[in-house]
Formats: structure tokens, sequence, C-alpha cells
């Protein structure tokens, strides 16, 4: 899947990086946990989140991710969008939730993969 059709699936607006709206992703994982996100998950190409925060981009490098979706109506703030960009990576904002937000990009083909 690419990333411009989790945007189009996510009404998502985008926040940095348009340029790479075609990258190719075959896995997403959602939570509000960074802890259990470097723990737990593998290969994960996309991050559903509704935590705000630098470590959040910090995160997803570690991970490296191409793609930051924030649900629930959540908003980085410019740090966070320029660390985004900085590191190539797509930024995304959705008003959909966690729950809703996933199941609806499971639905379209985008899978998860656990280290478990």
């Amino acid at each position: 899947m690419k990333v411009k059709e989790i945007q189009e699936t996510l009404a998502a607006e985008v926040m940095c990086r348009p340029d790479l709206l075609e990258t190719e992703v075959h896995s997403a994982c959602g939570s509000d946990m960074m802890s259990d996100v470097l723990a737990y998950v593998k290969e994960q190409a996309v991050l559903l989140t509704g935590l705000v925060n630098p470590q959040v981009v910090r995160t997803a490098e570690m991970m490296d991710m191409h793609c930051i979706v924030f649900v629930r109506g959540k908003r980085p703030n410019l740090e966070m969008i320029e660390m985004a960009a900085e590191r190539d990576m797509v930024m995304l904002c959705t008003d959909m939730e966690m729950f809703t937000s996933c199941g609806k990009l499971y639905a379209a083909g985008l899978r998860g993969g656990s280290a478990r």
C-alpha cells in the first residue's frame, strides 16, 4: 500500500513530506506507548498514535518507519514536523479514532507484524 492510500483511506491531512506519498509500505502498528512499539513490533513502516511529543518521531526513526499518523484529531507541533521532515517521514493527521483508523487500514490490506 502506498502512503497516499493511507492518507485517502483515513481522510488525513498531510503535515510534511507530501513528496513521499508514493512510498510503498507493507505493515503498521497502533500504540500510544512508545515502549510497546520498541518492545513488541518489528518491520513496521507506519505508526498510528495519539501521543504527541518528539519521542514519537525518535521512536519511529529507531524503528525505521516511513510514516506517522496522528489519530483522534491530534496535531504535532512545528518542532515535530521539522524532525519528521528531516528524517524523510511523512506525517499525517486524522480525526478518526485509533480503533477505526487501524480497522480501515486493515480492511484495505495493510497488516501488522508483532515480534511475538
